[in-house]
């Protein structure tokens, strides 16, 4: 346990709610929790389906088949990547488990994993849980954001067995091409390292584009998996209802680990999922209008200001520059002090996150222009 790393956002919390207590109008982009409720017609499932015995009942270990059959058909409609949901599709309590549990089943102790640095933090649990070593691999602005393979430690690279990639990016809301992809393939499979593609913001793409699976490109399934989850293509965080698809004998480890851990799914919950994958897609057509318009008018906004920043690829964050003078904490700490916004420091994301702020768009557009507003009115962009 006191291996864990220090779950970050817990303190990010903590100093937001000391102020609310105090009765101040605070405006929290600090966090990544989708506003928006579930579509109706996907919690009218799960109402209709809570009432059938069938699912109060255990549900199948590695659970129900049409779930991951309606996976599958998602995949392929919106990828046209052709998935066996009995082999290649494992159902996870939300993404996040998953991303976990791949560490556990894959890292000895002393193996090591390579993490994108800013990355998102769960990344590290699941390393430390399996007693693994971790070599980070810079994102930097000059590069897109994207990992430079070539400069890598050959020792970290030889002693290697995973690696995490994750576009579009949490933090830095960047988004990577095909080509990127193969690179990220004929690496792995060079040497021997499974990937692992955190597809959480897969549907959020802006500008009209859109998103690139790791698994469209040849030669995925034989180096990995890619996780994907409801959480932001439906608003169905809370559901926690995540996939984790394309090696078969990746899928069967991980489907023994939860073998071990879980009963699946309650029922009701899946029949809903299956819903929300198979029913017609305006819901999250609709909820990508949403964002970009959200990000439109934040960076309109913060043009007004001075504050100067490349607006988001894709996800619901913008990730931003802080003034020379402060670094990423002491910045944060002056925003929600001075102006009531919460934002989150880039160090709490990894050393390379230094010298960013990263903001969720997750609030209406007034209150993503109100938050801009109060910022500019400290006069630290100023020319």
């Amino acid at each position: 346990m006191a291996s864990l790393p220090s779950q970050f956002f817990a303190g990010l919390v903590k100093k937001a709610n000391a102020q609310i207590a105090q009765g101040h109008d605070v405006i929290n982009l600090g966090q990544g929790n989708p506003d928006r409720p579930t579509p109706s017609h996907i919690v009218k499932s799960l109402q209709e389906s809570a009432e059938n015995p069938l699912y109060h009942k255990y549900p199948p270990f590695s659970g129900y088949g049409f779930l991951k059959e309606a996976i599958a058909a998602r995949y392929r409609e919106d990828y046209g990547v052709t998935l066996d949901p009995e082999t290649e599709v494992a159902i996870l309590f939300g993404g996040k488990t998953g991303l976990v549990e791949i560490s556990q089943c894959l890292l000895n102790p002393g193996d090591v994993c390579l993490v994108p640095d800013p990355g998102y933090p769960d990344y590290w649990s699941g390393v430390a849980l399996a007693g693994a070593e971790m070599a980070f691999m810079p994102l930097r602005e000059d590069n897109a954001f994207l990992p430079d393979y070539g400069s890598l430690s050959e020792n970290d690279v030889r002693r290697a067995k995973l690696m995490f990639i994750n576009y579009p990016n949490n933090p830095t809301a960047s988004t990577a091409s095909a080509a990127f992809y193969d690179e990220t393939i004929a690496f792995a499979a060079k040497n021997g390292i499974v990937v692992a593609s955190d597809f959480a913001y897969g549907a959020i793409g802006f500008d009209g584009g859109r998103p690139v699976s790791f698994l469209e490109r040849p030669g995925a399934k034989e180096v990995g998996v890619e996780f994907y989850t409801l959480s932001k293509t439906y608003n169905m965080a809370g559901w926690r209802v995540g996939f984790a698809l394309g090696n078969p004998d990746i899928i069967r480890i991980i489907n023994l680990m939860q073998d071990h851990m879980y009963v699946s799914l309650f029922g009701g919950i899946q029949a809903a999922a299956a819903t929300a994958l198979t029913a017609p897609q305006d819901c999250v057509h609709e909820l990508r209008a949403v964002y970009e318009s959200r990000r439109n008018a934040l960076f309109g906004a913060l043009n007004e200001i001075g504050w100067e920043a490349k607006p988001s690829q894709g996800s619901f964050f913008a990730w931003l520059p802080v003034p020379r003078k402060y670094s990423s904490a002491e910045f944060a700490d002056l925003l929600l002090n001075e102006a009531k916004v919460v934002v989150a420091p880039g160090i709490g994301f990894g050393t390379h996150g230094e010298g960013y702020v990263r903001l969720g768009l997750l609030t209406g557009e007034e209150r993503l222009q109100e938050a801009v507003r109060r910022i500019g009115k400290l006069h630290l962009f100023d020319k």
